[in-house]
């Protein structure tokens, strides 16, 4: 079983971080700046040994790598931000790329949405608007991907570079943006793509086309609390997404972040895993998906949500069921999980300082315990 971490590479300075957050901004300011917000809240997060690491330094990654190896990660999904050839945040890829004694599967996730400041100010502000262009901008963003795409540690599936695209329903040139891929996938002798989605947000699009893509993935938690609400109100719910797919595209505000509320939203950690490990899968080939933990409050304060009842023994035996489920009822080799270091929304296996190793050794033991990885001491 390869269980792929999705990977975010925003842990390091850039200009444009430093006019829109402020000098030397990285995910680790909002992290140094957490508080608890009720007895027991478990923030900050502190990573182990006070690490907090800047991904331009090679060393960082080589030991992100022998961390994932050791424990049992099958692979990165590096996210990926491409604005019309402007790019942000790409020199930790880059960097893996180039340096291949880092020995560990990856692939890449384009995540394709506006940038905005709207998830901790709410003035909905787009600091870089997405465009999606014609066929010229299509090859020079496959021409950049193809060195990666050739890459002989890219994750392939099917036998074809896997591609995954993180919002479909806001690319208003889908169908030939991704016809345009496949052929220039044909031409440079990679055989294809094998192209997937991930975010919830395109399953309850209304004309979503399935057959665009010949994989989704089952983005936890999200999918799940998607599909819990998606049991009342579709109608209704469909016209709001038409609406708020409208305000997003023409004028780069996402509703999401709207409204959301004056107060702390809480779930319950035991009652999402129990929608995930009882839900079938959403399409005839789908990646089935797991997560570690969510509290994204360093970022949205008492507008954020959390999960309550977590723990490192619920997460193990949550994780086992899953993989077995991912063997025996999806019959997939691939296994997503959120996420190796999103440290302001809760999702990292990186080790911290409350839980140590917790979740990695979680994780390599419930692999040794179904024979998906040897049996190797720690």
């Amino acid at each position: 079983m390869n269980v792929i971490a999705f990977y975010l590479p925003q842990f390091h300075a850039i200009p444009e971080n430093d006019e829109w957050w402020g000098e030397g901004f990285t995910e680790w300011t909002n992290m140094k700046k957490a508080k608890p917000l009720f007895k027991g809240h478990n923030q900050p997060r502190i990573p182990l040994d006070g690490n907090y690491y800047n991904l331009l330094d090679p060393e960082t990654l080589r030991w992100q790598v022998d961390l994932a190896n050791r424990y049992g990660i099958g692979g990165f999904c590096f996210y990926h931000y491409w604005f019309d050839g402007h790019m942000l945040l790409e020199k930790p890829v880059e960097m893996f790329l180039a340096d291949k004694s880092l020995e560990l599967p990856f692939c890449i996730c384009w995540a394709n949405e506006h940038w905005t400041n709207q998830w901790v100010s709410g003035e909905n502000k787009v600091l870089i608007e997405q465009h999606y262009g014609g066929e010229a901008e299509w090859r020079r963003h496959f021409e950049y991907l193809l060195p990666f795409f050739k890459d002989e540690r890219y994750i392939r599936v099917d036998g074809k570079p896997l591609i995954v695209l993180y919002r479909p329903e806001i690319v208003d040139c889908l169908a030939e943006m991704l016809l345009c891929w496949r052929r220039l996938a044909e031409e440079n002798g990679l055989g294809g793509l094998t192209i997937t989605y991930q975010h919830p947000s395109y399953y309850v699009y209304p004309e979503k086309r399935e057959d665009l893509f010949d994989y989704n993935i089952e983005f936890q938690p999200t999918l799940a609390l998607t599909m819990q609400k998606s049991q009342h109100h579709k109608i209704l719910r469909a016209v709001k997404r038409k609406a708020a797919l409208l305000m997003e595209k023409n004028f780069g505000i996402d509703l999401r972040f709207i409204g959301s509320g004056s107060g702390l939203t809480h779930i319950s950690y035991d009652e999402i895993w129990n929608t995930i490990l009882t839900t079938p899968p959403t399409r005839e080939k789908s990646f089935p998906g797991a997560f570690v933990d969510w509290d994204n409050t360093p970022r949205r304060g008492t507008k954020g949500s959390l999960y309550d009842g977590v723990t490192v023994d619920k997460f193990r035996r949550y994780f086992k069921e899953q993989v077995k489920r991912a063997r025996d009822v999806y019959a997939s080799d691939h296994l997503f999980i959120f996420a190796w270091n999103e440290w302001a929304e809760g999702g990292y296996l990186e080790p911290d300082e409350k839980r140590g190793y917790g979740f990695l050794e979680a994780i390599h033991d419930s692999l040794c315990e179904l024979n998906e990885l040897p049996n190797k001491e720690l």
